[in-house]
């Protein structure tokens, strides 16, 4: 099963400084469940006992920086020294899902009914264990069928991911036809979304001053970083479902984002 996800998504597309891949445990045992999770948490890991899941497939890493000990002095630490003592695996799919043809932001377009014609920033490709190319890239740039206002856009945006405060730039004085889309934090990205003639720009986080000089180039759209990504355990359960059938998959129902809107 971790075979068929890096199959989608070779770890090679990641990032220098990301850790996607096996996290902890063996891949070897027999998969009971996957719990499929966007971050993984004292409570996600309950609820994959709970749940009868040996497996969590998260896409954020539980470790991304070295652990130089085990004390369990913080939810890092707990988490995996609890999931050895319960027999429990933890895969991530970061940014090498977040980069790979089909992975995190083609499933932003498709939720927000746009089509996909276009890459923006770096390209890339990696070779899986199949002999397979696998193409990939920072962002993508998608069409909709039907243009829409600068105000229906965000008010489409705050109801399709349920965001309670989208971070937007002045209202565009036009209509918003296409869209370039960087799911997390993708704010390097906006000026080659306004190379790639796109009329709006979507993505987790961004900077307050790059908001500046941005007035009618593009309708900047920061929906929240939780926000953008929170669909993508949706692809993981298309890629297992497709790959391993017979594979039993419990899609969390737990919010893991850690901002509180107040």
């Amino acid at each position: 099963m971790v075979d068929a996800l890096e199959r989608f998504a070779p770890l090679p597309l990641q990032e220098d400084y990301d850790n996607a891949g096996l996290q902890v445990g063996l891949t070897e045992a027999e998969v009971s469940g996957a719990l499929l999770c966007l971050d993984v948490t004292d409570a996600i890991l309950d609820e994959a006992i709970e749940n009868g899941c040996n497996l969590i497939v998260s896409h954020h890493p539980l470790i991304f920086r070295k652990l130089a000990r085990l004390t369990g002095e913080d939810y890092v630490q707990r988490v995996v020294m609890r999931a050895v003592s319960k027999g429990i695996a933890i895969v991530s799919m970061h940014t090498n899902m977040d980069a790979a043809k089909g992975g995190v932001n083609y499933k932003i377009a498709e939720k927000m009914g746009a089509e996909v014609y276009g890459t923006i920033g770096q390209q890339k490709q990696a070779t899986n264990d199949r002999g397979e190319v696998v193409t990939g890239s920072d962002g993508v740039v998608a069409r909709f069928k039907q243009p829409l206002a600068a105000d229906d856009f965000l008010k489409m945006l705050k109801d399709v991911f349920r965001v309670e405060c989208v971070m937007a730039g002045e209202l565009l004085r036009r209509p918003i036809s296409t869209v370039a889309i960087c799911g997390g934090a993708g704010d390097f990205l906006l000026k080659d979304a306004v190379a790639a003639g796109a009329d709006a720009f979507v993505t987790g986080e961004m900077h307050y001053h790059q908001f500046f000089g941005m007035e009618q180039a593009i309708q900047i759209a920061a929906i929240g970083h939780y926000q953008s990504e929170q669909f993508t355990k949706e692809v993981f359960k298309e890629i297992i479902g497709e790959a391993c059938p017979g594979v039993r998959c419990v899609v969390s129902e737990i919010d893991t984002n850690p901002i509180l809107y107040i």
